[in-house]
């Protein structure tokens, strides 16, 4: 059984069903505020039975952009370590959140360091710009150097079937940034160039949105992190703005602060404002 976040990334659900999972959810997103529901959240874990998995995205949740505190995730940390349940991490955004590498792993180095077992599934598509390469990695912590053997004999026997071994070419792009000191370095600070224009963005939308005096409370477009933004618009506004301003989002008003611009934006910011002030 696995828990998996209210909302989440889309194909999640199917991923574990497929795995033979089965999957239920936990409160996350509070639509009324437009951060986190941490106290459903709570409720909500602290109903699990003891063994069940809790998907947790490390970084940058995708779709909401809402992220714990430290001080959040150190309670998730509590709560499941006590329950006796095994986190797995989703890792598809390190480095997009706040720039830095170090921050955006501190809520899996939580539960590393606490000596209990843990998954994280890591994705290199989008913070090495490896979208097409399919390139990750799966870390398992165990507590024993024998439950490890166990778990990789495991692992095998459903890896040989699948894909056997997977392709060399994205896993050796990644090798050869992380081995290297002076391309670590650079990726590091073209990672971060990359997070700030997308915090830039969300600025200068706050920004220009609180120019035009557009009915509402603005603010969570800043609170938010990483590429996604919910801003709270409803599937009436989502089409009104794609019929009057060819402005095109998914129907729950997600948007991509990585899609957005400069010039881009006070197009955004005319067709919310008109969406809110026109459209229930």
């Amino acid at each position: 059984m696995i828990y998996i976040p209210q909302p989440t990334w889309g194909n999640h659900p199917k991923v574990f069903t497929l795995g033979g999972l089965s999957v239920k959810s936990y409160r996350y997103y509070d639509q009324a505020t437009h951060g986190l529901n941490f106290q459903g959240l709570l409720d909500d874990l602290s109903s699990a039975p003891s063994g069940a998995i809790i998907l947790l995205h490390a970084c940058a949740h995708n779709p909401t952009g809402v992220d714990p505190s430290l001080q959040q995730w150190e309670q998730i940390r509590q709560l499941i370590r006590t329950k006796g349940l095994l986190p797995f991490f989703d890792s598809a955004y390190q480095g997009f959140a706040s720039g830095s590498l170090d921050a955006d792993a501190q809520s899996v180095r939580m539960f590393a360091a606490d000596g209990g077992e843990l998954l994280v599934a890591q994705s290199y598509a989008k913070n090495m710009g490896l979208y097409g390469e399919r390139v990750g990695a799966l870390s398992i912590v165990c507590k024993t150097a024998d439950v490890a053997g166990r778990v990789e004999s495991q692992l095998k026997l459903v890896i040989r079937p699948m894909y056997s071994n997977p392709p060399i070419h994205g896993a050796s792009i990644v090798a050869s940034i992380l081995k290297d000191s002076d391309v670590y370095r650079e990726w590091n600070r073209e990672l971060k160039a990359m997070a700030d224009r997308i915090i830039s963005m969300r600025h200068q939308l706050y920004e220009a949105l609180c120019a035009r005096g557009t009915p509402g409370d603005w603010s969570h477009i800043i609170k938010q992190i990483g590429m996604f933004t919910f801003t709270g618009l409803n599937s009436q506004q989502v089409s009104f703005m794609t019929r009057e301003y060819h402005i095109y989002m998914t129907s729950d008003g997600r948007i991509s602060m990585a899609g957005l611009s400069s010039k881009t934006v006070p197009h955004l910011a005319d067709a919310i404002h008109a969406a809110v002030t026109l459209v229930a």
